[in-house]
Parts: C-alpha cells; sequence; structure tokens
C-alpha cells in the first residue's frame, strides 16, 4: 500500500563538485524516498528497500519552496521518477522553475512515471529502466523521440533483475532505435529488506542459483563488469556511456572536473593506476572550485600554474581545451567498455 501525505519542504541536496552518475551542482526531489513497490530506489542515496506500506510524501508547492532558496545552483538535478509523477507532476513544476530562471536541469523519471509536458532546451530528460518493463520502456523511447526531447538512459544495476545481457541488450537496441544520446549505469545497493525481497522472488521462481548468489557471493565484480558491459552497448549503438549534463559541449570548468572524474572513478573501478586515479579526483575537485574559466587561464599561461593540478590532469585539460577530447580519458574509456559475454567477469 502506498499513502501519499502533502508536505512543505523539497527534498534539496548540494555538491560543490560534479559527482557520478548525475554530476549536479543541485539535487531537487519533490517527493519522498520511498515511493515503489516491491522495491523502490532513493535515486539520490543510490540505496534499494523494500516495505509493504509506504507513506510518501509530496511538496504541496514547489515553485513556492524554491523561491525561497537563495539560487538554484546549476546543472540540477530533478528526480521525478516513479507513478507519483504521473499523478501529481510535481517534478514538472520544479523543471518549469529551472527553465524560467535560466538554470540547465537533469529531469529524471522511471519506467512507471511519466516524461513532462513543458521541457526547455536546457534539460536532459533521463529515463531510469526500473523497474524492466520492456513494453513500457518502448513506449517512453518512442514517446521521447516522437517529442524530439534530448534525453537518453540510465540502468540501475541491481542483481540479479537488471544484469541479464538480453534484456540490457533489447534495452540498448530500442535506445538506438529512439535516438538516445546516452546509455548509462546507475549502480544501486539493496539493503537488507530489498535483498529478502528480492530473494523471495527469486525463491518462488525457483532460481537457486541466484538464490545463493545474493546471500554468498560477492556480488561487486557481477556489478562493475555489468556497468562496463553497459557502456560497450552504448559505444556499440554510438552514444555515450554516460549521463550527459546540459550543455556538454561547452568547455566550463564544471564540464572539465566531469572529464576528469569520470576517468578517475573508472580507474578505481577498475583497479587500475588506483593512486594516479586518486590524484586525478583531487585535480577535478580544485578545477571545479575554480574562481576563473580554465580557458582564461590557458588562454594567458600555461594550466601548470595551477599549483594543486597534477601533471596527467595539466595534459588531460589542455588537451581536451584545444580539441574537446583527450588521449589519456580515452584510452581508459576504452579499458572501461569490456562487454560481460567477451570478458571474464
Amino acid at each position: 500500500m502506498i499513502l501519499y501525505r502533502k508536505a512543505h519542504q523539497l527534498r534539496i541536496q548540494r555538491s560543490p563538485i560534479p559527482e557520478p552518475p548525475y554530476w549536479a551542482a543541485t539535487s531537487i526531489a519533490p517527493y519522498g524516498a520511498k515511493r515503489a513497490a516491491p522495491v523502490a530506489i532513493d535515486y539520490l542515496e543510490l540505496r534499494a528497500t523494500f516495505s509493504e506500506r509506504m507513506e510518501v510524501t509530496v511538496c504541496e508547492d514547489v515553485r513556492d519552496e524554491l523561491e525561497r532558496m537563495a539560487q538554484v545552483i546549476e546543472p540540477a538535478l530533478i528526480e521525478a521518477t516513479e507513478f507519483a509523477e504521473v499523478v501529481f507532476r510535481r517534478g514538472e513544476e520544479a523543471l518549469r522553475f529551472c527553465c524560467d530562471a535560466g538554470a540547465t536541469a537533469i529531469h529524471l523519471v522511471s519506467t512507471r512515471g511519466a516524461l513532462p509536458e513543458g521541457a526547455c532546451e536546457r534539460a536532459m530528460v533521463v529515463i531510469s529502466t526500473w523497474p524492466v518493463d520492456l513494453p513500457q520502456l518502448h513506449a517512453l523511447f518512442e514517446e521521447a523521440r516522437e517529442r524530439r526531447l534530448p534525453w537518453g538512459a540510465a540502468v540501475p544495476v541491481i542483481f540479479p533483475a537488471t544484469t541479464e545481457l538480453a534484456s540490457l541488450a533489447d534495452i540498448a537496441a530500442s535506445a538506438h532505435q529512439n535516438g538516445a544520446r546516452f546509455l548509462a549505469a546507475l549502480p544501486v545497493e539493496l539493503d537488507a529488506t530489498a535483498r529478502k525481497a528480492m530473494a523471495d522472488s527469486l525463491s518462488a521462481a525457483g532460481d537457486r542459483e541466484s538464490y545463493e548468489m545474493l546471500f554468498h557471493a560477492d556480488l561487486e565484480p557481477i556489478h562493475v563488469a555489468t556497468e562496463r558491459h553497459i557502456a560497450a552497448l552504448a559505444a556499440e549503438i554510438g552514444a555515450a556511456d554516460f549521463i550527459l549534463p546540459p550543455r556538454w559541449q561547452e568547455k566550463s570548468n564544471w564540464n572539465a572536473a566531469v572529464i576528469l572524474t569520470l576517468a578517475a572513478s573508472r580507474m578505481i573501478a577498475m583497479k587500475r593506476d588506483v593512486e594516479i586515479a586518486s590524484r586525478i579526483a583531487r585535480s577535478a575537485r580544485v578545477v571545479a572550485q575554480l574562481d576563473k574559466p580554465l580557458e582564461r587561464i590557458a588562454a594567458a599561461a600555461r594550466l601548470s600554474i595551477i599549483d594543486s593540478l597534477d601533471d596527467i590532469s595539466v595534459d588531460v585539460l589542455t588537451e581536451w581545451l584545444e580539441n574537446g577530447r583527450s588521449a589519456f580519458v580515452d584510452h581508459v574509456n576504452k579499458q572501461w567498455r569490456l562487454r560481460r559475454d567477451v570478458g571474464v567477469v
């Protein structure tokens, strides 16, 4: 049972640096976190839970709450997933506020939710593929294409529900057919209640092997391998393999920090050159918090004058500013893209 209760406050989180998977500076959630059955994902905390009875808070006046804020630091993430958005449209109200304020936004919806009726060019729509209802997802993808929305798909990685290769291939094919700009993975942690709910469904289906793995195996290698497989599928359909922030083509400090953080996080996940990856991650934090634009610094001198940047980050950013890409980052991304059906889990 899901009960909805009106409330005054939004859930708002802020970050001074871009962090995967959304790269948002301000996260706005007009609903409570637990609002789906049987397993609900808190998309801000990236944690899945289960409850037989849920009470979902719904922000009563989104625009009024946002107007009370000093400023919405962009890019903003609007968490508008699940059926609550179909009924209340509070996420769309938040998106409309961001568009009116001239702020870029990432608008997150999901399988049982709804696309925003009005979206401005400053917004990027992300469709989460949870739960895995392929006909409903195909319909959402087609609607996004027909309305010419800038959009992409994000797959919450939950063993075994979203790690089946056949379903991932189907999602990738549909995303490609409907013009998705990216196909990305969302790593999700199962809490004890969600793990039990998943185990009960596996037991009822007679899947003893997956049941045993859920409780007794180290699932991290499978999760990482699935994230890498999704990245490989994205490359095969010609889409980006991470959530693209709005105005991704701009040479902003924020986008520069995203480039570095993405490479560092993938190196750490692959357990390759972890010390170097840690230095790159620290450089990303420095870049995100610089007072002056990188382009201006590079035009006046070399980026190496920024003492806190490591040498590899200086080379990456210099090359990126000059031609929009980096050989080092491209190499890391190429290593990251490994299909599970040709690699070793």
